[in-house]
């Protein structure tokens, strides 16, 4: 049996191999909020707040191309809606926890975390305290996130103007979703998102951005629905 420190310092270790991929990400995050004229302060409150590489980006720009507050915090949920399924994943392991941990715990939960986590949780379902190695991996992401982020403020406040870093956002976003093309499915549900954007572009308070994603998830799910 694990002591609590033993399953929070085993919980650190597991999530550290993704840091390589996790703090240019988070430096690429703060120096685009300030490349996109926000104030560093919002940016970094942001980080804080959203604790999400993808949200952050997307909210950011979209505030910065004139979509109201609105769409930006659905789209935010639309992207965060994943969590639901991770909640749901842990939420046998995590049954006994008072609701005030299970909240602290929710905000520290993140993609690479719920993997580490989770598999942690399959192998090791006798340990008392398996909640300390959930708390591991996440407060080591939030640490690693938030000093990569302020990282990449200051670097951003550096950068010349004629330079410039919007660029870093298509091509952050190619490098998520490239490795998905490879399976059929998950590239018919990207057309469908391509091509419903371009469809409903022209559609009031820029909805096509919550529009389009919806139609793909719809998509997804009549494929996988198919696939049984």
């Amino acid at each position: 049996m694990l002591t609590k420190k033993q399953l929070f310092t085993r919980g650190m270790l597991d999530i550290s191999p993704h840091m390589l991929s996790v703090i240019p990400f988070g430096i690429i995050c703060g120096a685009i909020g300030v490349e996109l004229g926000f104030d560093p302060l919002l940016v970094y409150a942001m980080s804080i707040i959203i604790f999400g590489g993808a949200s952050q980006i997307v909210f950011l720009q979209l505030l910065s191309g004139g979509a109201s507050g609105l769409i930006a915090a659905t789209s935010v949920g639309v992207i965060n809606s994943r969590h639901l399924l991770y909640g749901a994943v842990l939420s046998e392991y995590l049954e006994k926890l008072s609701l005030i941990k299970k909240l602290l715990i929710s905000y520290i939960i993140v993609d690479q975390g719920f993997a580490e986590s989770n598999k942690f949780f399959k192998k090791n379902k006798s340990e008392q305290y398996l909640h300390y190695h959930l708390i591991g991996t996440g407060c080591t992401m939030w640490v690693c996130w938030q000093i990569a982020t302020l990282s990449g403020i200051i670097l951003g406040s550096f950068v010349p103007e004629e330079l410039g870093l919007k660029f870093a956002i298509p091509l952050t976003f190619i490098a998520i979703v490239i490795q998905d093309l490879k399976k059929i499915d998950h590239l018919i549900v990207m057309i469908v998102c391509g091509l419903s954007s371009l469809l409903f572009y022209d559609a009031p308070f820029r909805s096509y951005i919550i529009i389009s994603p919806i139609l793909a998830l719809f998509v997804a799910a009549l494929i996988l629905r198919l696939k049984k």
